[in-house]
């Protein structure tokens, strides 16, 4: 293969077909079913499905099949069919739905509002994970310009990634016989320790979302006259997430959440640490004279990747400080995300949450639980050595630096799916979330130099694919 000439193709794909669709889509609100219950009915999601096909359909590699598939009251799922001319089965993912606006964005940006500043593109999606498919496409077309062999390739795209996936089980059985069996799956919905390398994620954390109400009243009073004899509804659902969470230090005290670490990707944190050091708190949007929960920085990444660990990430039944009354509230909402480690079963940690928190409830507060479909978490099988030298080779190739390999704390439910669906396939989990690109956060950007040779290394990555 030449270098060059693979580098020159992919850096002008981006420059004309994937940057300026890039702008298009970020433009469009496309929310995840989970912040937008009324998704077909404002259209954001049929506006980017009908954007990804057109283009596709122009840029897609010849002889290929474009396939879309949508089920009554179900996102849509599309798949690119790519033929091989040698053996094997490649399975490419990506998402186009998004998650909500958020607020912080910097003066002159915003969620829906694309700017190109510094060679990052700034908006809601570009990162994560809206160039999937695109740079997919992308990655094999340099293959093809210069006839080089790769084996059947499927490109698959979904619209509820951000929702956990409730869609892609239902499609997964729908399409099994055209999916098959991969070998090897490519992912392009992670994240980067830096911009200097080629990096592969080696685990990701699961999740269990809940809503907890705790109601104390019909209705709400004047706090004067009843504050100190009727309990608050705050105050009853602060005292129940202590039983989950141990406020002073973080540490999650439901055991069923907790995973004994393998050694290995210990010592793979360890590495990680020699490689980025102290980058790997200055990542992160401290403010003032804030300090990260433990000074001990592989501990620290650890408790993010390895660890659960509790946000409180919305809540209802609080009003805006500019319009809270001196009213005793009759209830409280808080929305609870519990991310929780690789190899940690989910459904157990759903029954070990409620078990905890119905028991002993003070007041005989009544107490409401809706869990979300919780989602597993992620461990990769051992790399393959053909793969080991074709991701350090592409690294090298591309980035004249070895490839670094990173634990998440993030969820990509179809990971968890694939991985057990299909236990002796190898993975290739990489993306280009990389410091301060923020994803889900304000300011979210896609870091367009890191784009581009990040694409021509999963060119060569299914090049040498053995």
């Amino acid at each position: 293969m030449n270098e060059d000439l693979l580098k020159k193709h992919i850096t002008n794909f981006w420059d004309t077909e994937i940057t300026p669709t890039l702008i298009d889509y970020i433009k469009i609100p496309n929310k995840s079913p989970s912040f937008d219950p009324d998704w077909e009915e404002h259209g954001h999601m049929e506006k980017v499905l009908k954007l990804a096909v057109a283009w596709t359909e122009k840029n897609k590699p010849k002889g290929s099949e474009l396939i879309v598939k949508k089920s009554p009251n179900r996102t849509p799922l599309i798949m690119l069919d790519i033929p091989g001319t040698t053996e094997g089965n490649i399975l490419m993912y990506g998402h186009l739905d998004k998650q909500p606006e958020m607020e912080g964005w910097e003066d002159g940006l915003g969620p829906w509002t694309p700017v190109l500043k510094d060679e990052k593109l700034y908006g809601r999606g570009g990162a994560d994970d809206g160039y999937a498919l695109f740079a997919s496409v992308a990655s094999v077309n340099a293959l093809k310009e210069q006839n080089i062999s790769h084996p059947r390739i499927l490109v698959l795209i979904e619209f509820s990634e951000e929702s956990g996936s409730p869609d892609l089980p239902h499609y997964m059985e729908l399409c099994s016989e055209l999916i098959g069996t991969p070998d090897l799956v490519v992912c392009l919905d992670s994240g980067a320790g830096d911009y200097k390398r080629f990096w592969t994620t080696t685990s990701l954390r699961g999740l269990i979302g809940l809503k907890m109400k705790v109601e104390v009243l019909e209705e709400g009073i004047h706090s004067g006259g009843a504050s100190g004899h009727v309990p608050s509804s705050f105050r009853i659902a602060r005292s129940l997430l202590s039983k989950i969470e141990d406020e002073k230090t973080g540490e999650v005290l439901v055991e069923e959440l907790h995973t004994d670490i393998p050694d290995y990707r210990v010592k793979e944190t360890e590495k990680l640490v020699t490689i980025l050091g102290d980058e790997l708190v200055k990542e992160f949007p401290w403010k003032d004279k804030m300090k990260p929960s433990t000074e001990d920085i592989a501990e620290g990444v650890l408790r993010r990747t390895w660890k659960p660990a509790l946000s409180i990430v919305g809540s209802d039944g609080l009003p805006a400080t500019a319009n809270a009354g001196n009213v005793l509230r009759p209830y409280t909402t808080l929305q609870l995300s519990m991310r929780i480690p690789p190899m940690v079963d989910p459904q157990k940690g759903v029954d070990a949450i409620k078990r905890v928190l119905e028991k002993n409830i003070p007041y005989n507060a009544t107490i409401e639980l809706d869990f979300e479909e919780a989602a597993e978490g992620w461990n990769a099988p051992e790399t393959e050595k053909w793969l080991i030298d074709a991701i350090e080779k592409a690294s090298n190739s591309y980035f004249k630096q070895m490839p670094g390999s990173i634990g998440e704390g993030g969820t990509i439910p179809f990971m968890a799916m694939l991985g057990e669906q299909f236990p002796k396939a190898q993975f290739v989990i990489t993306g280009v979330l990389g410091p301060k690109s923020n994803a889900h956060g304000p300011n979210e950007f896609l870091h367009i130099p890191f784009a581009k040779k990040l694409t021509c290394c999963i060119s060569s990555i299914l090049a040498d694919y053995k």
